[in-house]
């Protein structure tokens, strides 16, 4: 899964970025009421491990 994949799934389930950095952004999960960051490099592959990681802690399922 691409970094611009798993920030279209973070926005639909109403997560959004708070600010932007280098080479990370920070997103707020209102879900969860948790920050983490996510890399700007969209068109990268996210390893496995770290979009599942990503979706858990801000409360979105991994499938539909």
């Amino acid at each position: 899964m691409k970094w611009s994949e798993v920030k279209r799934r973070l926005t639909k389930y109403g997560c959004y970025k708070l600010k932007g950095g280098k080479k990370h952004e920070k997103w707020y999960s209102p879900i969860t009421k948790q920050t983490t960051r996510i890399s700007r490099h969209n068109s990268e592959e996210a390893a496995l491990g770290t979009v599942t990681a990503v979706f858990e802690a801000m409360g979105v399922p991994m499938h539909d």
